[in-house]
């Protein structure tokens, strides 16, 4: 029986690891969507239909007449061809398409898990919450589609943020999910390990916030000023960081303020991370502790390395979707750290 119940954690790890690394591909096609200007190609949200692009000239044409009506061709693209335009689409076409992969293959193993009983009560219920997540992350980006398509065409950075900040909790949420699943909790954490852990939720918490910052940085596109490091153009701290009023408003829709919280979290994280390294070696904590500590130490150098060479370069496509690649793998493994402090040897 014991052995069944192995096999049974074997094929559920398996299950979410595999949605995990659609999540990430999700995450990376996301960003190439947005970054080549892609993702208000296609205007009208079809769940079901919309599964099966354009197939003939007729239907390239119609979908192309759709698109002449949007204020991005009218404003930005007017005159592009029609084969040009099936480059923006084809990015928004498969953005969508993996969404709804990813649905699929999410929930359909998990009613087979469900009716054949391999799933308890608390991982029934996490999963319900990941599934429903998915569902909102689906509306969040019609809803942030749609408000680029009315008179300005550019997708409201409120709602972009949303969007990437949900990615990375169902992201997340998958991965410290599948993690629980192979290495169960424990309790009774010594003193130090538990102040160690408590500085790695507080690090969670910051490398999150440096993704919403992200959001807004990309929403604005604000990565286009000020691409010299580490001053920004003669001075570290640049005027105008509250040049609009009310003086809230500047942390989410002045471009130089919003890229300058981004670094200062990069800065701070540049700190923490090596210090959480260092002390974390002192500690009385397994090898895979101590090892995903400095895959996190390495992913962060990466990501900080990346963001400076992705602004100075004004944000070529390759770089920036490497920066949010590394930066989602950066958080789940952030995540990981974490969940191994509190986890017993790995039952599978």
């Amino acid at each position: 029986m014991e052995n069944l119940q192995i096999i049974y954690r074997k094929q559920v790890v398996t299950w979410l690891a595999i949605c995990g690394f659609l999540v990430f591909c999700m995450i990376i096609v996301g960003g190439a969507t947005r970054l080549t200007h892609s993702g208000l190609s296609i205007v009208e949200w079809e769940p079901i239909v919309g599964t099966i692009p354009p197939i003939t000239d007729t239907d390239w044409n119609q979908v192309f007449d759709e698109y002449k009506g949007s204020p991005e061709y009218e404003l930005v693209n007017f005159g592009m061809s029609l084969e040009e335009f099936k480059v923006i689409f084809w990015w928004e076409y498969f953005h969508r398409l993996l969404g709804r992969m990813i649905g699929l293959v999410f929930f359909v193993p998990f009613l087979y898990f469900l009716m054949r009983r391999r799933l308890n009560a608390d991982l029934t219920i996490r999963l319900i919450g990941i599934f429903a997540l998915g569902g909102l992350q689906g509306a969040m980006g019609w809803y942030m589609v749609a408000s680029g398509l009315v008179d300005d065409p550019n997708v409201s950075q409120y709602r972009l943020t949303a969007h990437l900040g949900i990615a990375f909790l169902i992201f997340g949420a998958i991965t410290w999910t599948a993690l629980s699943v192979l290495y169960p909790s424990k309790t009774n954490l010594s003193p130090p390990v538990k102040s160690m852990h408590n500085f790695s939720i507080s690090l969670n918490a910051l490398i999150f916030l440096m993704v919403l910052s992200g959001g807004f940085v990309a929403g604005l596109r604000a990565g286009l000023i000020y691409n010299t490091f580490p001053l920004m153009g003669d001075n570290f701290i640049p005027p105008n960081l509250f040049a609009l009023t009310p003086w809230w408003s500047n942390f989410f829709e002045n471009m130089i303020t919003v890229q300058f919280d981004h670094r200062i979290i990069a800065y701070i994280l540049a700190v923490l991370i090596p210090i959480f390294w260092f002390r974390l070696r002192r500690r009385d904590v397994s090898t895979r502790t101590k090892t995903l500590s400095s895959l996190l130490l390495v992913l962060a150098l990466a990501q900080i390395t990346l963001g400076v060479f992705t602004l100075m370069l004004h944000v070529p496509t390759v770089l920036g979707v490497a920066h949010q690649a590394v930066g989602s793998l950066l958080f789940i493994t952030s995540l990981a750290v974490t969940q191994s402090m509190t986890s017993r040897r790995g039952m599978i």
